[in-house]
């Protein structure tokens, strides 16, 4: 069976990041399912998911204050799930307490809130550090997505 990834975007998310992502999942043989939380709740069931990727753009910046999706993340993390956030999705990851002690990238103006949270920021396109997948921006995509799938890859 093909793997299950969620991204979650909403009003302000950056269009780019999401359809990019989106196709590269179908390309590689997954099942990409779209959130925009704005628009659909967020009643999914986690253990159906191998992964979520938080987009970036100025979405973030309200998504950090959903506390399904906060939940949802936390659970996701505990139980050792792949974690994923590009440019300011870093934010949401912050709120929910998953960077502190990780050593991550984003969007260079979203440092401080990593750094404020107990993170170490790198500045590399894009950094794993178990199993969170971090990305600066859009630009970071070749990085980010090969990054991705090796650790989809693996058992």
């Amino acid at each position: 069976m093909s793997k299950k990834i969620l991204l979650v975007t909403g009003d302000a998310g950056e269009g780019y990041e999401l359809l990019y992502g989106y196709h590269r999942f179908l390309e590689a043989g997954m099942r990409p399912t779209i959130a925009a939380l704005a628009r659909k709740r967020l009643n999914l069931v986690m253990h159906d998911f191998e992964a979520i990727l938080i987009m970036g753009g100025r979405a973030p910046e309200y998504l950090r204050h959903n506390r399904k999706l906060i939940e949802l993340l936390q659970r996701m993390n505990d139980q050792g799930k792949w974690i994923c956030a590009i440019c300011h999705g870093i934010q949401v990851l912050v709120a929910a307490g998953a960077v502190k002690g990780r050593r991550v990238t984003c969007y260079e103006h979203v440092r401080l809130e990593v750094e404020m949270a107990g993170g170490t920021y790198d500045t590399r396109q894009a950094v794993r550090d178990g199993r969170i997948i971090t990305a600066q921006t859009w630009q970071s995509h070749p990085e980010f997505y090969r990054e991705i799938f090796s650790a989809l890859g693996e058992r």
